[in-house]
């Protein structure tokens, strides 16, 4: 192996795009999608609501009823990639998630299978699915737009001085599993005026940004950051040489050291499994905390979480978050010191 230039080459779009019902997922999905340019396959998933917009775009449809199982999401990926179409927009993939077929009843059956009440278990046997789903989202070779309903997200706090728990609302979130926004290039957040808040990003020109009614505007925006050189001009990897110069074969490069997996990483399938630890240990005082400290992990490997290096991701979540606990006891136990009468509030 060697390392060689860094060149940007031409890409396909990620984007996601999250809503309540009247945010304008749909027409916002097609609006991109026809300026993004060339032909336009539409899964839909919403009993004929894209068909509403045929006189204003021009795209064809599939009408998907349940069971919304996700391989019927992937089997509409690789038809529309094999049928010739630029873009195909997913509306919506929460039904791939909570819908009747989707991954929870999925896991529900599992479970009654083993005859378990144990859901880790059951999601052992599920996960599966959904990495498939994730590879076929991130390597398909046309455009993908996928777009999801999303709900309003609460998190539950303890009041230090009284000890009761109240419940505070932190915003939406989208109806999918926790990570799946980390596999787009670009997620909206829309809200029922029509504005759409970049959330995340890869593209630098959209950090920050927030759009009203979007369409033409963002998507020049994301063409301009897709263009790159054409993949016919990678370059090919450099080959080993068979020997280092002097007539003697180069001895061989030692394997990197497998990474240390801690028995709790060890048995994380998915983040929630991660944010229940972390509450747990005290690390965060909530779940909604417990995700903000992944997401931070996931930004600094890359901004998308991915089969290949979840791993990674969990063991750094596990060290940063194992830290943070310790530093709470040391807090805790200082306060003792200063005030032999209190009653500290350990974190564990």
């Amino acid at each position: 192996m060697a390392f060689r230039k860094a060149v940007k080459h031409e890409a396909k779009l990620r984007l996601a795009i999250a809503g309540p019902s009247g945010s304008g997922k749909t027409y916002t999905s097609l609006a991109i999608a026809t300026e993004l340019g060339g032909k336009v396959a539409f899964l839909d998933t919403e009993h004929g609501s894209a068909s509403k917009y045929a006189d204003l775009f021009n795209f064809d449809v599939m009408e998907l009823e349940a069971p919304f199982h996700p391989d019927r999401f992937i089997n509409a990926i690789s038809e529309a990639a094999a049928a010739g179409y630029s873009t195909i927009v997913l509306d919506s993939i929460s039904h791939a998630w909570n819908g009747q077929g989707g991954l929870l009843e999925l896991v529900e059956d599992a479970a009654k299978r083993m005859k378990t009440t144990n859901s880790y278990a059951a999601w052992r046997d599920i996960t599966p699915i959904q990495n498939r789903f994730i590879e076929a989202v991130v390597g398909a070779p046309l455009h993908i737009i996928a777009t999801m309903r999303s709900k309003q997200d609460y998190v539950q706090e303890k009041d230090d001085r009284t000890g009761r728990t109240s419940i505070r609302k932190v915003g939406m979130a989208p109806i999918q599993r926790d990570g799946f926004e980390y596999e787009f290039d670009v997620f909206l957040d829309m809200d029922v005026q029509n504005n759409a808040v970049v959330s995340k990003t890869r593209c630098p020109a959209l950090a920050g940004k927030v759009f009203s009614k979007p369409g033409r505007d963002i998507a020049a925006i994301m063409l301009e950051w897709l263009h790159g050189a054409p993949a016919a001009e990678q370059e090919s990897l450099p080959k080993p040489t068979a020997g280092n110069g002097n007539g003697h074969a180069s001895p061989a490069t030692p394997p990197a050291p497998a990474m240390e997996i801690p028995q709790e990483v060890a048995l994380w399938d998915r983040p929630d499994d991660a944010y229940e630890w972390a509450v747990g240990i005290g690390a965060s005082d909530n779940v909604h905390a417990a995700r903000n400290a992944m997401t931070k992990i996931v930004e600094a490997h890359g901004g998308r979480f991915t089969k290949a290096n979840a791993k990674a991701i969990y063991v750094a979540y596990y060290h940063d978050r194992m830290k943070r606990a310790r530093e709470k006891a040391e807090q805790a136990l200082d306060a003792v010191a200063a005030d032999p009468d209190a009653v500290p509030e350990l974190p564990f």
